[in-house]
């Protein structure tokens, strides 16, 4: 229950974002997460990225095209080492996640490096 996994989520929090898994095998994680605060541009290195936004709004930015608003039940994909970022409009806003092959947390290249760190982008809990 996807709306149930939100609910579970912190209302703070001192990250930008925090997931939980639902699976985490070699081939592919999924994962549910929830966006906290602007997530600068960045890019993963070793994993392309599907994500069905589930609740809330915001804007995401892939590559050089313009921002673009995302709303539940909007599906977004972008290859590996591909420049994104997000911004929240309403919370919470959270997404479902698939990425092919796993994509390991601390697989996150900011691309001005002040902007964050692994520690400072995102933190795993479990919820259930």
């Amino acid at each position: 229950d996807l709306d149930a996994i939100v609910a579970r989520f912190p209302v703070t929090s001192d990250t930008m974002l925090v997931d939980t898994r639902l699976t985490d095998e070699p081939e592919a994680s999924c994962r549910v997460f929830r966006v906290y605060r602007t997530v600068p541009a960045h890019y993963h290195a070793t994993c392309d990225e599907y994500l069905l936004a589930i609740a809330g709004r915001g804007t995401i930015f892939i590559g050089d095209a313009d921002p673009f608003e995302v709303t539940p039940g909007q599906l977004v994909f972008f290859k590996k080492g591909t420049i994104h970022g997000l911004t929240v409009i309403e919370h919470p806003f959270a997404f479902l996640s698939v990425d092919t092959p796993r994509r390991d947390p601390r697989d996150i290249t900011f691309v001005n490096a002040a902007d964050g760190t692994p520690e400072t982008f995102i933190a795993t809990r479990t919820l259930y």
